[in-house]
């Protein structure tokens, strides 16, 4: 068994993506079967139109599964930034720790 025989190919939608490493797509995609299940099986309990319930399934497949990616790489693209902020700080902080820069040093006798 070689090192390449080990490796997990990852599940890929229509020979494009590799789903497993993309963020947030697993996630969107599992919402968007659900949100499918659920609007096709209120439609149908609604009006009893087989075709018409598949088809509000599929728009309801593509709606959740695009509201849940968007959400949640907004919300990887708000956490990225905060980090970077934090991240910066941090390197400020250590570059002037000690100095008369420092804005945690409160300077006596100045009005």
């Amino acid at each position: 068994m070689t090192e390449e025989d080990g490796k997990s190919q990852g599940m890929k939608v229509m020979g494009i993506h590799d789903i497993q490493n993309t963020p947030c797509a697993r996630e969107s995609i599992l919402h968007g079967a659900g949100g499918s299940l659920v609007a096709g099986l209120v439609h149908f309990l609604a009006t009893s139109r087989v075709k018409r319930s598949f088809d509000v399934g599929v728009a309801g497949f593509m709606l959740t599964t695009l509201g849940s990616w968007f959400y949640c790489r907004y919300n990887n693209a708000k956490l990225r930034v905060q980090q970077r902020m934090i991240q910066d700080g941090i390197k400020n902080k250590v570059i002037y720790e000690g100095t008369n820069l420092d804005p945690t040093q409160k300077k006596s006798g100045d009005l």
